[in-house]
């Protein structure tokens, strides 16, 4: 990736975007795609960007969403906010953390709270935390100055953090890679596809879906839109190398290449799109690795059942400890996956595709 990529990678994960609330990070890549022949949404606010090539058909969909987990204000407490969240998180990442609220008046910045270790019985401290025993303290006296502050209920919440390269400069860190991550892979795959006169004997749409972490509802109307032949979801994938994980339930490590996924709870891939996209991997000399989830889903959930049906194969930028305020993954990872959609769609003329239904 060169300075230009990181940088918009960089202004897409730091943009306020939770499940719902899409529309800046929505507008940011509107702004970025002036490459492509044609914009079109669908009217959830999904965002897709055409690359034409000589035939309309097959129509290769590259989507990613552009959702993050957040939260919403639900309540208050005298001067304290009450929350649920956006998609999923596990409590014990939370306390401490700072958080931004978007209000009709300006954002509000604000700290995920609970009662001091000082307070806390010998019992409690046993216990993890639950979300609907935390608070938001933006530093109020009185609800009242809420009220004028502008909060209200309804309102959404999103994680502060900074996108930073480590000191290593071959990994990243931030929030938001799931999956900002994965709309800069078709981002980019796009780009070059476009920028570099790349010959290709299909369509392309790249897209950025809305509200995956709320049940994948953006990519059911996406799909209706687009109406693909074959879809390859951009994702971030679970990377289990962490103290503590067993390699089982996720096998993908950060620096190992793309993550090509064999299996997920929302999902069973097409079979022989998924041994073509290895076979091209191996070929192309792209560092890549097998994974599989038994938990959670993708898009690709909603997509590969649209319509009649649509062969449909989930890659992903291997990331640690997403769901939390600061994922980390390797830039290498999210280029291998860039370089594996662009050799795809390079490939994926009409015999090819009908092939994957053929039996």
């Amino acid at each position: 990736m060169n300075e230009s990529e990181i940088r918009f990678l960089k202004e897409l994960t730091e943009s306020f975007g939770p499940s719902g609330f899409e529309r800046e990070p929505l507008k940011l890549l509107k702004n970025y795609v002036t490459f492509a022949d044609e914009l079109k949404t669908d009217k959830l606010g999904s965002l897709m960007f055409f690359i034409k090539g000589p035939v309309d058909h097959p129509r290769i969909l590259l989507p990613g969403h552009i959702d993050e987990v957040g939260f919403c204000v639900i309540g208050f407490t005298e001067a304290y906010i009450q929350f649920i969240d956006l998609g999923g998180w596990w409590s014990q990442v939370l306390l401490g953390q700072r958080v931004r609220i978007r209000t009709q008046k300006g954002d509000v910045l604000g700290v995920i709270a609970a009662k001091p270790v000082h307070l806390v019985t010998e019992e409690e401290r046993k216990k993890v935390v639950e979300m609907k025993d935390m608070f938001i303290d933006v530093g109020c006296i009185s609800k009242e100055e809420l009220e004028q502050m502008g909060v209200k209920l309804g309102d959404p919440i999103v994680p502060v953090s900074e996108f930073t390269l480590l000191t290593n400069k071959k990994t990243a860190m931030g929030k938001a890679f799931d999956d900002r991550a994965g709309v800069c892979v078709a981002t980019l795959a796009c780009k070059r596809i476009k920028e570099q006169k790349i010959s290709h004997p299909n369509t392309v749409i790249g897209a950025a879906t809305t509200q995956e972490e709320l049940g994948a509802r953006g990519a059911r109307t996406l799909a209706v839109a687009a109406n693909p032949d074959v879809a390859i979801i951009c994702e971030t994938s679970i990377s289990g190398d962490i103290p503590g994980t067993k390699a089982g339930p996720a096998p993908g490590k950060i620096g190992d290449g793309v993550a090509i996924y064999t299996f997920d709870r929302s999902m069973v891939p097409n079979q022989p799109l998924k041994e073509f996209v290895i076979k091209t991997a191996e070929d192309c000399k792209i560092p890549h690795q097998l994974t599989l989830t038994g938990t959670g889903g993708t898009d690709g959930g909603s997509i590969h059942t649209s319509g009649i049906g649509c062969p449909t194969i989930v890659l992903g930028v291997p990331t640690r400890h997403i769901h939390s305020h600061n994922g980390v993954f390797a830039l290498s990872d999210l280029d291998a996956a860039v370089q594996l959609v662009v050799e795809l769609v390079k490939r994926l003329d009409q015999k090819t595709v009908q092939s994957f239904t053929e039996f």
